[in-house]
């Protein structure tokens, strides 16, 4: 074999044309040689790749033919000024570096050419997007033949945030709130990994009344799993979790409604709302006295045990959503002195019970809702017990299950809702005070890996 060994190989004339073989010749490259252009390449290869250049651009420039370029606008829009008198098959490509070109815009000056047929710069606000544009002819100019989004090469991602107490359980991160804060997702990942999430919000209980106290509404119970996770659920689960992304969600906590002191009657507080997102969660309704009604809420309150004829529950699921929040409060009747036997507050899953003159006992409080969103088996949103007339003539409700206080009697002490439970507080009679609405609770759950 011949070898030939030249710096430099040039044509005869000047500006002339070297051709290397003929046809059917093959011209073989060895391993770890490599060809650098540094000219204008034509025929290798199909019309319209590029050879990319992978120093990012920050500022504005002139393209050259065959050349991709990586284009960071975070400081600010750029201008890629395309060739000048372009030959048909002349190609320049653009991809956005830094998934900015929504807030600031990428422009192709068209430099004296069409761009589609149109004698007009281009501008390129696709947020992610790769373009590849070939000159054809005078009369359409650069044309696109290829474009493409990063998201669409995406792998999976994940929901990101933080906010209130953090925990894990296997692959699946917990954010619970005891109190107001805030839920911050930096970023909402996507559907190949996640991008919703599962959640349990419930209001303030609300608390018993003095006076043959009916007991408090627990807070309204309202829970969404998403698909992503898996553990065991209410029955008031919805059918999906909800979806976020990049941004800071506020958390409100209800409180649960205060109790109060001799001489009776007098009405207790309703609880306070809980809220993340679009899902707000009513607080539990104060239980009813003589001269003042059972309030409704999440879970209605009970009525009171010396209404005549008959007390009135209050109404649970107000204002109604599906599925429901909560249930109605226990009514009482009918009245019978000196038998009096109050009702018991709401529950998330069961309305209270009614209070009973007969052998008389004040109601039981509705049973919460049951969910293992936490990890564990853990119940919310009991209502309270109903009291009655006073010690030794008859048995007070007992608080639901989901962290309802049990009513008490004249001078037995009333229980409160238990805290971050939502539980209704139990109804009194000359108690040293009623039953005060345990505290609502915000939990979030999601797959973080």
């Amino acid at each position: 074999m011949s070898e030939i060994k030249v710096n430099k190989i040039s044509p005869r004339a000047a500006c002339g044309t070297v051709q290397l073989g003929d046809s059917g010749d093959t011209f073989t490259i060895p391993a770890g040689a490599s060809i650098t252009n540094s000219g204008t390449a034509s025929g290798f290869g199909a019309t319209g790749s590029a050879s990319w250049n992978t120093t990012v651009k920050t500022g504005d420039f002139t393209a050259v033919a065959g050349e991709g370029y990586f284009v960071n606008t975070t400081s600010g829009a750029i201008t890629v000024t395309l060739p000048a008198s372009p030959s048909a098959g002349a190609v320049v490509a653009v991809k956005d570096y830094a998934q900015t070109f929504h807030t600031n815009n990428l422009t192709l000056a068209r430099n004296g050419s069409k761009i589609g047929g149109e004698a007009t710069d281009s501008t390129i606000s696709e947020q992610g997007i790769a373009v590849t544009l070939v000159f054809v002819d005078s009369t359409q100019g650069w044309l696109v033949t290829d474009s493409g989004l990063q998201s669409e090469a995406a792998g999976e991602l994940f929901v990101t945030a933080s906010g209130g107490a953090e925990t894990t359980c296997g692959n699946f991160k917990i954010h619970t709130f005891t109190g107001p804060g805030t839920f911050t997702v930096s970023c909402g990942g996507n559907s190949l990994g996640s991008n919703t999430v599962s959640y349990l919000v419930v209001a303030g209980g609300g608390a018993g009344s003095q006076g043959i106290g009916g007991g408090g509404g627990g807070g309204g119970f309202r829970e969404g799993r998403t698909p992503t996770c898996s553990y065991t659920v209410s029955p008031l689960n919805a059918p999906a979790g909800l979806p976020v992304s990049a941004q800071a969600y506020p958390i409100t906590v209800g409180g649960g409604g205060a109790g109060t002191t001799p001489p009776a009657p007098t009405l207790g507080a309703s609880g306070a709302v809980s809220t993340f997102s679009t899902i707000t969660s009513t607080g539990g309704g104060n239980g009813g006295t003589g001269c003042g009604a059972a309030g409704t809420g999440g879970s209605g309150g009970g009525a009171s045990g010396n209404a005549n004829p008959t007390g009135t529950a209050g109404a649970g699921n107000t204002p109604p959503v599906s599925p429901p929040q909560g249930n109605p409060g226990g009514n009482t009747g009918p009245y019978q002195p000196p038998s009096y036997g109050a009702g018991g507050g709401g529950g998330a899953t069961a309305a209270g019970s009614v209070g009973t003159p007969a052998n008389p006992a004040g109601g039981p409080g509705g049973a919460g809702a049951t969910t293992h969103i936490t990890g564990s088996s853990v119940a919310y949103a009991g209502g309270g017990g109903g009291a009655v007339w006073e010690s030794g003539t008859g048995t007070p409700g007992s608080g639901g299950t989901g962290g309802g206080g049990a009513g008490g009697d004249s001078p037995g002490t009333s229980t409160s809702g238990t805290a971050n439970t939502g539980g209704g507080g139990g109804g009194g009679h000359n108690t040293p005070v009623s039953g005060s609405g345990g505290s609502g609770i915000v939990i979030i759950r999601y797959k973080f890996q």
